[in-house]
């Protein structure tokens, strides 16, 4: 009786996937934010973790100027994680839960940000659309 259950569980979860994936084909482009340096030399942004997405998706920062993102994670079981490979920075964020993370980049370019989470065997959460873009200009 497991067995069915899990399978019907499953079954739930991919349809679920499916239902996220159409609903953000459709939606329209979101122009990038740009994140303004404080009175205290610091870039402060809050980044929203939903279910496979990041609002917003696409940051603009100055190079050589300290970010510090606040992550909150809106999802009730879904655990995510904020990845910027290229910057070495990688923060797991619990579902519920709020993390800040910090870093100083030091080049400009344009960084993919990313979840790499997945439950085996569906695509991770960054193949599903939890991706964005970090420009350090």
């Amino acid at each position: 009786m497991r067995g069915v259950a899990l399978i019907g569980f499953v079954g739930w979860l991919i349809a679920q996937q499916i239902a996220v994936a159409e609903a953000a084909d459709g939606a329209p482009p979101v122009p990038p934010v740009v994140i303004p340096l404080a009175v205290d030399g610091v870039q402060r942004a809050t980044i929203t973790l939903d279910s496979y997405s990041y609002t917003p998706k696409h940051l603009i920062v100055e190079a050589g100027k300290p970010v510090e993102l606040t992550l909150t994670s809106v999802t009730t079981i879904t655990p995510h994680n904020f990845i910027v490979k290229e910057l070495s920075v990688e923060q797991d964020v619990s579902a519920g839960k709020t993390i800040v993370v910090t870093f100083t980049p030091t080049q400009p370019g344009l960084f993919p940000i990313y979840c790499d989470k997945r439950l085996w065997p569906l695509p991770s959460h960054r193949d599903k659309g939890m991706e964005g873009t970090l420009e350090v200009k």
